[in-house]
C-alpha cells in the first residue's frame, strides 16, 4: 500500500474535498452525511456529562459498489440517531463512507419500509397486496415449493441475480434451504462482467477473472511504478465511490504517477467524475467502439515496428502466420492480418479508418499509440462499461491486446488490459451450501427460460453443465434484488412476461421496500437490514486492502421484519428439514461460528471477543502484477489456455463460430476485431438517429438508494446531450424530455453539456421504473432500462444493450 514518497494526497484531503463538490445548499447536510446532530449552542447532543452514552455498533455498507465501507452506528433508546464512519488506524487505510453511504440512516428508518409479509391480490406488476401473518406466508412459500418440486422438478426452480445486500449471512440462507430440497438452476456469470467473463478466458485460460489479482496487476502497483495510465470506460469515482474503494487507490495513483512526470488517459464518451477537473485526461469517444479505437493504435505498432515480435512468438498464439495453430494456417487468419487488411473484411485498420468510427481525429490516434509505446511502464485498464455492448466480448479482448503487442505485460506497473485488481484474500466465509444441480444459465438469459426454456441448450442459449434444460422456469426466488425488470432489460417486454402467470407460477421477493421488482411478487417478504441483527461481512472487492467488520443490532427490526436466515429455518421445517438447516445454530451462532472458522485459517485476525469490543480488522496487501509468474517463466506456469500460451487466435471460438446457432446479424470471432454489433455504430436512422448509453450514477448503487429524495437533489437524474444536438432539438438545460427507442419512452430532465460526445446521449442507469403499465407505459422515473431490447450478446449471452441503444430525443 506505500505510496510514492513525492505523492501528498491524504485520504482527509481527499473525501473532504469529495464530499464538498457533492452538496448542494438546500440539503440537510449534517443529516444527510451521517454526521453528529447538532443542539442550539453547537455541542453534539448527548455530550453533556449527564446524558447517556450512545451504543455505538459497527456495520458496513452492504450493497453492490464494492467498497462495503464502514458504518459506526450511534443508537439511543434502540434507535439508531446518526452514523460515523471509520476513524480506526491510519487515514491511508480508512474505510470511509460515501455521500450515499452516509445517507443509510434514512433507508433503515425509512417511511417507506416494507413490515409486514404480503400477498398479490391484484395482477403481476400492480403492486397489489394484503397484509398477511408469517405463519401464512411460510406455507404458501412452502406448499408453491413443493408443486414446483413435485410436478416439474428442482430444475424449474431459479434464484434470480440480485446485488442489493452483501453479508456472509445475506441471501446465503436462501441458497443453503433449497440446496437442501435438491437444488436450483445457478447463474452463469453476473450483469457487471458478463461479457468479460466469457471471452477473456479465450484470451488467457479457464481460470481467468475479473475478481482476482492473477489476471490483472492493482492500482497500488501502478502507483508504485507506472508512467502511464489509460483507462478504457472505467470511472471509479462514480463506480467505487468512498473510502472502502476503488476510487480512493486512483487518487493515489494519480497523484503519483503525475508527481513522475506521467499522466492519465481517460477514454470514454462522457468526461466522467473521474477525469472531471483534469481536462487533458479525457479522449472522447463514440460508445462502443473501442476495439476500433484499440486495433487503429494496435496498427501503428506494425507499421512502426513497435510490437514486441520476440515476447508474441514466445507468449502467443496467432499473431501472425508463424504462430498460428495449425488448423488455421494458409487462410490469412491472424491478427496481424486483420490489421493490416490482408484478412477477414480486408480492410486495413489505420487511424484513418477508425477516426469515423470513433469520433478520434486520425492524429490524436496517433499520439496516443505514440504514448503508450514509449511507456516504460503503462499500466492499461478497462472498466465494465466498455464491455457492456453487444460487441463487448470482442471489446474485452480488443483492450487487452494492447499490452500484449507490446510486451508489457507481467511486469513492474503494467496490467493486462482487465480492471484494476481485486484484493486475494476474503477472512471470513458464508454461510455454507451445496447445489447438487450443475447446470446453469447466463444470468441475462433467465427471461427466455421463463418464457421457453425447453428450448434452450448449449449452442443456442450458452447453457452450461449441460446440453439443454428440461423445463420452463416456474418458481423464481428473488432476493434483495431488481433484477426482474428494473435493472434487467426491456422492461415492457419483461412485464408481459412476468404478468402471465401461466409462465411462471410463483414469485417470491424479500426486500425493504417497494422496488418495481417488488411489484411483480405473489409473496412479498419484508426483510430486516444488516444493521438490525448481528451482522458480519468482509471488506467487498474494491480498495486494495483485506478486511472483516462484526458487528449489531444497532436498532430493532420494525414491525414484523425478520431475518431471511429465520424465515428460511421456518420453511425448512415445513420440509422436516430443520434441523439439517440450522446444525443446531441461530443465525448468531452461525456468524461466530464462521468468525471463529476464518480467524483459525488466517492465524493474525482478533479473537470473537476482540472482534466484537473493536468492531473492524483490516490489514493492506502487497501490491500484485497480473501474470506475472506467466511473464518469468511461461513454461513453468503455462496458461490454462489449450495452448498453455496467450491464444490471440482461439480455436475454441473458431469451433463456436462454426457450431452454434447463431441470431441473424451475430458474429463470434476467433480473434479480437471490431464489430458493430446489434444497435451499436452504423445503426442510427432517420426514427432513431442518436446513440445512447447508460452509466453508473453517483446517487445509486445501481438501484440501490434510489428512493431516498435528499440524494436525487444532490445528483438528479439527468440525461446528458451535447448542445449541437440540444439545440437542433430546442432543447435547453433543465426542459422534460421525451426519449423513444424501439423498446420504450421515459421522460427525463436534460442536462446540456460539452461533457458529451455530439450523436449519443447518456443516462444515469438505476433509477426507479415509474409506469402506468396498463396505459401508455411512458416511464416517468427515467429507467434506462426502458430502452433496452432484450437481445443477449453472441458469445456471452450477455446484456450487452445495457450501453447499445438507438434512440431520438425531443422537449416533452
Amino acid at each position: 500500500m506505500a505510496l510514492n514518497e513525492t505523492a501528498t494526497l491524504s485520504r482527509r484531503t481527499f473525501v473532504a474535498s469529495s464530499l464538498a463538490g457533492l452538496a448542494l445548499t438546500g440539503v440537510a447536510g449534517g443529516a444527510l452525511y451521517g454526521c453528529s446532530p447538532k443542539n442550539e449552542g453547537g455541542a453534539a447532543k448527548g455530550a453533556e456529562s449527564d446524558a447517556p452514552a450512545d451504543q455505538i455498533s459497527w456495520s458496513q455498507c452492504n450493497v453492490n459498489c464494492g467498497g462495503n465501507c464502514v458504518f459506526q452506528w450511534h443508537s439511543r433508546d434502540g434507535k439508531v440517531v446518526y452514523m460515523e464512519s471509520d476513524n480506526t488506524g491510519d487515514e491511508d487505510l480508512q474505510a470511509r463512507a460515501c455521500l450515499r453511504g452516509r445517507s443509510m440512516r434514512r433507508w433503515l428508518n425509512s417511511p417507506t419500509r416494507l413490515m409486514y409479509p404480503m400477498k398479490r391480490v391484484g395482477k403481476r406488476g400492480e403492486g397489489k397486496f394484503e397484509q398477511i401473518g408469517w405463519d401464512e406466508a411460510v406455507s404458501t412459500i412452502a406448499d408453491k415449493l413443493k408443486h414446483t418440486i413435485d410436478t416439474y422438478g428442482n430444475d424449474a426452480i431459479y434464484v434470480n441475480y440480485a446485488t442489493g445486500m452483501y453479508s456472509t449471512t445475506g441471501k446465503q440462507p436462501g441458497l443453503r434451504l433449497l440446496s437442501m430440497l435438491g437444488g436450483y438452476i445457478n447463474q452463469a456469470y453476473d450483469y457487471s462482467t458478463h461479457m468479460l467473463q466469457v471471452a477473456l478466458p479465450y484470451l488467457y485460460g479457464k481460470t481467468c477473472s475479473p475478481y482476482d489479482n492473477v489476471y490483472a496487476s492493482s492500482f497500488s502497483e501502478a502507483a508504485r511504478t507506472s508512467d502511464l495510465v489509460v483507462m478504457f470506460g472505467n470511472s471509479p469515482a462514480e463506480t467505487r465511490m468512498g473510502g472502502a474503494n476503488a476510487v480512493w487507490d486512483f487518487a493515489k495513483v494519480r497523484e503519483a504517477v503525475t508527481s513522475r512526470g506521467g499522466k492519465i488517459v481517460n477514454i470514454d464518451y462522457r468526461m466522467n467524475e473521474t477525469c472531471s477537473g483534469h481536462p487533458d485526461e479525457w479522449l472522447p469517444i463514440r460508445p462502443g467502439t473501442d476495439a476500433a479505437l484499440a486495433s487503429a493504435i494496435a496498427h501503428e505498432w506494425v507499421v512502426n515496428d513497435q510490437v514486441d515480435k520476440a515476447f508474441l512468438d514466445t507468449y502467443c498464439v496467432g499473431y501472425d502466420e508463424s504462430t498460428l495453430p495449425e488448423s488455421a494456417k494458409g487462410g490469412n487468419k491472424s491478427y496481424q492480418d486483420y490489421l493490416m487488411g490482408t484478412g477477414y473484411d480486408l480492410v486495413e485498420k489505420t487511424p484513418e479508418w477508425a477516426a469515423p468510427i470513433t469520433q478520434i481525429p486520425a492524429e490524436r490516434i496517433r499520439t496516443l499509440a505514440a504514448d503508450i509505446a514509449a511507456a516504460k511502464a503503462p499500466f492499461i485498464c478497462q472498466g465494465w462499461g466498455s464491455q457492456r455492448h453487444t460487441n463487448g466480448e470482442d471489446t474485452a479482448r480488443a483492450i487487452c491486446m494492447l499490452p500484449v503487442l507490446i510486451g508489457k505485460i507481467g511486469l513492474p506497473g503494467t496490467n493486462t488490459g482487465q480492471r484494476e485488481a481485486e484484493p486475494p484474500t476474503y477472512l471470513v466465509g458464508g454461510l455454507p451450501f451445496e447445489n447438487p444441480i450443475e447446470t446453469a444459465i447466463p444470468v441475462y438469459q433467465w427471461a427466455n427460460a421463463v418464457d421457453h426454456g425447453k428450448q434452450m441448450t448449449s449452442t443456442n442459449a450458452g447453457i452450461v453443465g449441460a446440453d439443454k434444460l428440461n423445463n420452463d422456469f416456474k418458481f423464481i426466488w428473488n432476493y434483495a434484488g431488481n433484477c426482474l425488470t428494473n435493472q434487467h432489460g426491456d422492461i415492457n417486454m419483461t412485464h408481459d412476461l412476468l404478468a402471465d402467470e401461466s409462465k411462471c407460477e410463483f414469485i417470491v421477493v424479500w426486500d425493504t421496500v417497494m422496488t418495481d421488482s417488488a411489484k411483480y411478487a405473489d409473496i412479498l417478504l419484508p426483510d430486516a437490514m444488516r444493521s438490525e441483527q448481528l451482522n458480519m461481512q468482509t471488506q467487498g472487492y474494491s480498495e486494495y486492502y483485506t478486511a472483516v467488520v462484526v458487528g449489531g443490532p444497532a436498532q430493532e427490526a420494525p414491525g414484523e421484519c425478520r431475518s431471511s436466515y429465520d424465515v428460511c429455518a421456518d420453511i425448512a421445517d415445513k420440509f422436516g428439514k430443520k434441523d439439517a438447516f440450522t446444525e443446531g445454530r441461530t443465525h448468531d451462532e452461525w456468524v461466530q461460528y464462521l468468525y471463529e472458522q476464518g480467524a483459525q485459517a488466517d492465524g493474525k485476525m482478533p479473537s470473537w471477543s476482540e472482534i466484537k469490543e473493536q468492531g473492524i480488522y483490516k490489514r493492506p496487501v502487497e501490491p500484485a502484477i497480473g501474470l506475472e509468474d506467466f511473464r518469468t517463466d511461461p513454461v513453468k506456469n503455462p496458461l490454462d489456455t489449450p495452448s498453455g500460451k496467450i491464444e490471440i487466435y482461439s480455436e475454441q471460438l473458431a469451433e463456436i463460430a462454426n457450431t452454434w446457432e447463431l441470431e441473424e446479424g451475430d458474429t463470434i470471432n476467433p480473434i479480437p476485431m471490431f464489430t458493430p454489433g446489434f444497435q451499436g455504430y452504423g445503426t442510427v436512422n432517420e426514427e432513431y438517429p442518436l446513440y445512447c448509453a447508460g452509466f453508473h450514477h453517483k446517487s445509486r448503487t445501481h438501484s440501490s438508494f434510489g428512493f431516498i429524495p435528499e440524494l436525487e437533489q444532490v445528483a438528479r437524474q439527468q440525461l446528458w446531450i451535447n448542445p449541437l444536438d440540444a439545440e437542433s432539438r430546442g432543447i435547453a438545460q433543465g426542459d422534460t424530455v421525451s426519449v423513444k427507442s424501439p423498446a420504450g419512452e421515459i421522460r427525463i430532465e436534460a442536462k446540456v453539456t460539452p461533457r458529451i460526445v455530439p450523436g449519443t446521449i447518456g443516462i444515469p442507469q438505476g433509477a426507479w421504473h415509474q409506469a402506468d403499465m396498463r396505459g401508455d407505459r411512458v416511464d416517468q422515473g427515467a429507467c434506462v432500462n426502458t430502452l433496452t431490447t432484450y437481445r443477449p450478446s453472441p458469445l456471452a449471452k450477455g446484456n450487452g444493450t445495457a450501453h447499445s441503444i438507438i434512440a431520438q430525443v425531443a422537449k416533452a
